[in-house]
């Protein structure tokens, strides 16, 4: 390509990586335009780490015959090391080099297990390129950006093709980068805040003091008899118990929209927000009875494997709190405060006095509207550190399945 092409092909490259394009946009409009431009390729594989809880990166691939770029997100196994420890990135990685060129051939086909796949597909030649971070740049195991180009011209890339690659991928590979930051970015808040949280930090909700007066339902469960599990089973143990049974709850709140603002040990704060009360507690409750089952699973599943089980015991509550940043100039969270936090927490806390699974608050009852015929009466309480004693409700057992198999 000529420098005015050049010229023009790099400009696209920024406006793309400021315009926040995605991986799969950035690749396919990079190797359209390339194509265009007279460069044969046939085959682009880009792979970049990521830091998630599950995946440990993600591949992005894009093929001429399609025109278009495909996504596979891959976590960690062995028989995806034996398949890297085979490939030409590998190579690359161990010998600290940046650039790999081999036609594809009879010869070099047994060099690396993805040359004989390459050559089926009708591949001359391939290039891998390696485009490293320095050590400021990197965040968890995302160093480095490998790419690899193929193509099926019969007489393989040019050298002024090898040359134009050499240029223009650093500069492809750092818009790749900011793209796979700014997910980065977007899942670690919302793993580690919840999700609306999550999101409001992400749009410059980050002042300290700065919060929403909102009306909301309060979830606040806990594990029963936790701390005796913790004192007795072996502590390699405690962890994946707490995992199994978050997963089972918190799955349970986030499908039926509900956002999780803490993990305090074995405890879970939530909250549900919809346009009207009804709504919101009506997810809550759904949300309660899907978590119930789902501990059950898990109960199962544990005792055939003669692990240590537990049960989840729950309180909900529906009023206004304040939702927003509190904390100190050095650390802030983004969590709701208010007395209908402390009301919630204790109206959980009232199940394992009245041994019960469930239990709400009086306001809940009355703002679910027709459901509340699920709800029965247990009596009323004092809750200590509240002012006046509450109305407590259960699930009606007879009126729907809601054992957990306790």
């Amino acid at each position: 390509m000529d420098s005015d092409q050049f010229v023009e092909l790099t400009a696209w490259i920024t406006e793309a990586g400021l315009a926040g394009q995605s991986e799969t946009a950035t690749l396919t409009g990079f190797c359209e335009r390339v194509l265009a431009l007279g460069l044969p390729l046939a085959r682009v594989n880009v792979v970049i780490d990521t830091l998630h809880p599950i995946y440990e990166g993600r591949a992005f691939t894009w093929t001429q015959k399609r025109k278009e770029t495909l996504l596979t997100e891959f976590g960690r196994s062995d028989e995806r090391l034996d398949v890297w420890e085979r490939s030409p990135f590998y190579r690359l990685e161990l010998t600290g080099e940046s650039f790999l060129r081999r036609r594809l051939n009879a010869e070099t086909e047994g060099e690396f297990s993805i040359f004989a796949d390459l050559r089926a597909e009708g591949m001359t030649e391939y290039l891998a390129i390696t485009n490293r971070f320095a050590a400021e740049g990197i965040i968890g195991d995302m160093d480095c950006v490998y790419s690899s180009w193929a193509t099926d011209a019969p007489q393989g890339f040019r050298d002024s093709d090898v040359a134009d690659l050499s240029l223009l991928v650093p500069m492809v590979a750092l818009t790749l980068k900011s793209a796979s930051l700014t997910r980065i970015a977007g899942t670690l808040v919302e793993t580690y805040l919840g999700r609306d949280a999550g999101r409001k930090v992400l749009g410059g909700r980050i002042a300290r003091g700065v919060a929403d007066r909102i009306e909301a339902v309060l979830w606040f469960s806990d594990l029963r008899n936790y701390t005796r599990i913790s004192d007795s089973a072996d502590p390699e143990q405690i962890i994946p118990l707490l995992n199994e049974y978050a997963d089972a709850i918190l799955s349970a709140i986030h499908a039926h929209e509900g956002d999780v603002l803490k993990l305090i040990g074995d405890g879970t704060l939530a909250i549900f927000t919809a346009a009207d009360r009804a709504t919101a507690c009506h997810a809550a409750l759904t949300a309660a009875l899907e978590a119930r089952r789902a501990v059950a699973v898990v109960n199962q599943q544990r005792m055939a494997a003669s692990l240590p089980t537990t049960d989840m015991y729950l309180g909900l509550h529906v009023g206004e709190v304040y939702y927003g940043n509190i904390g100190s100039e050095e650390r802030l969270d983004f969590t709701v405060v208010g007395p209908a936090v402390n009301e919630v927490s204790r109206i959980a806390s009232m199940c394992r006095s009245l041994d019960q699974p469930v239990l709400t608050s009086s306001a809940f009852a009355s703002a679910i509207g027709e459901p509340k015929r699920l709800l029965v009466s247990v009596g009323r309480y004092a809750l200590r550190g509240v002012e006046r004693p509450q109305s407590l409700f259960t699930v009606d057992r007879e009126s729907i399945a809601f054992d957990s198999g306790r």
